[in-house]
């Protein structure tokens, strides 16, 4: 029979051979977590329409498809998904149909909701890489999910890191004793993604690289022919994926891809092909691309509308016929797998079963709103005996009893309105309300604001600070020389670390800052990549998420905007959206700042702290203090970006002795020269430039406090600025960026934050560059950018200000 010529593709790998009766049971249970699928997506829709939850996106009419994907999941392996697949974190074991309702209600006990503790939306899943203690757990006996997001193919930049993980795994023999990991490089990198989201650059760039890269990588593509209501002929080329991408299939004279295409409703054939894709992935390490065809989409894209709206009654019809899980129980009825009567039967105890869960995630989330409930009104009611406005109170606490669907926010919000309300009120029982109100607010933290870093004893906060020593004969050598020693002390001492980007291998990097490591080190460890800077952070964020400890070069800070949605949506959310369940500590580095023309001249440090919360923006001043913070950087278990000074690779600096060992603290910042007459922050290249000046204006009686913050976020932990204003009581920032850029941030730092608007006497100043880009030349450069000559002036006319007579207006 054709079904038992399939049980090995159908079983679970260590059961190749079975008798009818198991293959049977195999298949049955198979349909019973396709089934529960569907039927979770359908209560999950009207949980969402109801109100109960916010909104639902749901993985019906790709159910037989993601079992074929799951059976050939092993432990070990890792997914890099997006949210359609919950039957396959179903049927891998990834999640469940409880933790998949406490999702979609938002539930933030981590133990309710593992993925990410309610801080994502339903199908947003992701397994607990980390043990609470911050250590790692031991990845080849899970199954691991990395966390899904919702930009559309964002899931594909971090997958080609987690396959290329494999294949250094395999290859570098250094990293033998790394078996929590991996297992000789075996592991599979499963990605899905639906067929519109292949119109993506971001698709296009990853699946050339893994090409390229030669990783096993396996690709599926749910293809029901629409994007939301935007048919394929819209989105693709031929409205193939899998035709359009012929060019990558490998043959007996180049390396590429192969590729599979077979319809999701073919529940022997799905299975059989996953078998076969994975077995050339994990056993070759090629790259495959599985494009699951005639897909339907029963309930719609979301519950955000219909897709009657949009599709053809002859189309809807099709899809009717065409639904996979119909498909299957033909074929299961077909085949004397299972009768009419059998399959109703268990159609009836998954609706249940269904039901079940989804009642129990309501009642648990329930249960604790309502015990917070009563003991919130317990203290205000103590409040309401001795209150002047008892009634009003009275009134608020009928509507927080009274209130459908309760929420936090209704609790928290009450007690808020009852501190309002009783402001003018100084009694005991205001004051236990207040300290309630308190403690809630913390936990409240923890609950919405907690793990935007790891905060594992191994944060790169909680390094022991070691300064540079320096030999009685310390040679003054190049910046970059500094750096090269810095990294190859590093590189001898943990074998984790990976060098990689444009320019990275051969050549050491266009200012030669890897200057002969690679063949130091070997290609492995120091390669170059193509141009493409959204899959360089993509391997970073998938290499780090497998242990490794990964520098991903992006050229210049004028093309980091190129991987800006990886950075933002990604990278710098990994630990907030986990909950700490996972972290990925990549060292993004690259360079900018002052040098001549627009496209080599970029500072858009505004947009860059602004997007990029969630990662340590280091800006030194020069390669010692670069030096210093990949040290700490590299010990440390969190994401950063190091933006060195384009123009200090050839500046002298004296080499430390401890050039792999001395740190710099992040957050902190350092007073570079002491004065009592005013106080600039400035970091970066504008640095020199700021002391230039003030070596200048310390001729004409003027005493300038310079402070470079090191790191912009985060910012003066110790609150160097305000205590220097309390000093000076005048502030100056000095930036090259736009106005109103990281300028902003800055004074909104010291004088909103560090409260130094209290020690002020006269009006904070910036000065910053002009709107647009310098243009090319040396002239462009000073009439764009803060100059030594502006830097004078704006502090001589600030003096002014407060000494007329003294420094009377130059103009």
């Amino acid at each position: 029979m054709q079904e038992l010529e399939l049980s090995s593709a159908i079983a679970q790998p260590d059961k190749p051979e079975l008798s009818f009766d198991d293959f049977k049971q195999i298949v049955i249970n198979d349909y019973r977590v396709a089934v529960e699928s569907r039927q979770t997506s359908i209560l999950g829709r009207k949980e969402a329409l109801t109100g109960r939850a916010k909104f639902g996106i749901f993985g019906d009419g790709k159910e037989v498809a993601q079992l074929a994907m799951a059976k050939a999941f092993k432990k070990g392996d890792w997914r890099a998904g997006y949210y359609r697949d919950q039957t396959f974190a179903f049927a891998t074991g990834i999640s469940n149909v409880i933790e998949f309702f406490a999702q979609l209600y938002a539930h933030s006990d981590i133990k309710q909701e593992p993925s990410s503790g309610g801080r994502q939306m339903n199908s947003h899943f992701a397994t607990r890489s980390m043990n609470e203690d911050g250590t790692w757990k031991n990845q080849v006996e899970m199954k691991n999910s990395s966390p899904d997001i919702s930009t559309t193919g964002g899931q594909m930049a971090r997958l080609i890191g987690l396959a290329w993980a494999s294949k250094l795994y395999r290859e570098n023999k250094e990293l033998a004793d790394m078996g929590s990991f991996s297992v000789n490089g075996n592991e599979v990198a499963f990605g899905t993604i639906g067929n519109g989201s292949t119109s993506e650059g971001i698709f296009f760039e990853v699946i050339n690289a893994a090409g390229v890269m030669q990783v096993p990588m396996a690709v599926s593509v749910w293809d029901d022919g629409y994007a939301i209501s935007v048919p394929s002929k819209y989105q693709t080329t031929k409205e193939d994926i899998s035709e359009i991408l012929k060019g990558f299939q490998r043959d007996e004279t180049a390396e590429g891809f192969e590729i599979f295409k077979v319809p999701g409703w073919d529940y022997p054939g799905l299975c059989e092909t996953y078998e076969k894709a994975a077995e050339f992935c994990r056993t070759e390490h090629v790259p495959v691309l599985i494009h699951v065809t005639e897909l339907t989409q029963p309930l719609g894209h979301s519950t955000s509308g219909s897709h009657e709206r949009y599709k053809t009654k002859d189309r809807l019809q099709w899809e009717q016929e065409h639904d996979c899980l119909l498909r299957m129980r033909s074929w299961m009825i077909d085949s004397a797998i299972a009768t009419v009567e059998e399959l109703d039967e268990l159609e009836g105890q998954a609706k249940k079963y269904v039901r079940d869960c989804q009642r129990e995630a309501w009642n648990n989330l329930q249960k604790e709103y309502i015990a917070e409930r009563d003991e919130t009104i317990e203290v205000i009611q103590d409040l309401i005996a001795v209150s002047a406005v008892g009634k009003q109170l009275e009134v608020l606490v009928q509507q927080l009893t009274n209130s459908i669907d309760l929420g936090r926010k209704d609790i928290i919000s009450t007690v808020r309105k009852v501190m309002l309300f009783t402001a003018k009120e100084n009694t005991p029982e205001r004051a236990k309300l207040m300290e309630f109100f308190h403690q809630e607010s913390e936990k409240n933290n923890v609950r919405y604001h907690s793990r935007q870093f790891s905060n594992t004893p191994e944060s790169p906060l909680n390094i022991v600070i070691q300064p540079p020593v320096y030999d009685a004969d310390a040679k003054m050598i190049d910046g970059r020389e500094i750096l090269n020693a810095c990294f190859s002390a590093n590189f001898i001492r943990d074998p984790r670390i990976i060098a990689f980007g444009e320019d990275v291998g051969a050549i050491g990097d266009v200012n030669q800052g890897f200057a002969g490591l690679q063949e130091k080190f070997g290609v492995l460890r120091v390669t170059d990549t193509g141009i493409r800077e959204s899959t360089i952070i993509g391997q970073g964020i998938g290499l780090s998420l497998r242990g490794l400890r990964p520098i991903a070069e992006i050229q210049y800070i004028d093309y980091l905007p190129y991987a800006m949605n990886v950075l933002m949506d990604d990278l710098t959310t990994m630990s907030y959206r986990t909950f700490g369940g996972q972290i990925s500590p990549v060292i993004v580095r690259t360079r900018g700042h002052r040098l001549e023309g627009i496209w080599h001249s970029g500072s858009p440090m505004g947009t860059i702290v602004n997007a990029l919360r969630g990662m340590h923006i280091c800006v030194p001043r020069n390669m010692t203090q670069a030096a210093g913070m990949y040290n700490t950087l590299l010990r440390g278990d969190e994401p950063a970006l190091v933006i060195e000074c384009l123009n200090g690779y050839r500046l002298k600096e004296k080499l430390p002795a401890n050039v792999g060992d001395f740190t710099v603290p992040l957050g902190k910042a350092e007073v570079i020269r002491e004065g009592k007459d005013l106080t600039i922050v400035t970091y970066g290249s504008a640095l020199q430039f700021v002391q230039h000046a003030a070596a200048e204006l310390e001729q004409m009686g003027i005493s300038v406090e310079i402070i470079d913050p090191q790191t912009l976020y985060p910012f003066d932990l110790d609150q160097l600025c305000a205590a220097s204003v309390k000093k000076t009581n005048k502030l100056l920032v000095v930036d090259e960026d736009v106005p109103g850029g990281a300028s902003a941030y800055i004074l909104q730092q010291i004088v909103e934050k560090q409260n130094a608007y209290y020690y002020l006497d006269s009006q904070p100043r910036t000065l910053t560059a002009k709107d647009h880009r310098p243009p090319y030349g040396s002239d462009g450069d000073y009439f764009s950018k803060p100059s030594v000559d502006d830097i004078i002036e704006m502090v001589y006319e600030m003096m002014g200000e407060s000494k007329p007579d003294l420094f009377p207006k130059i103009y």
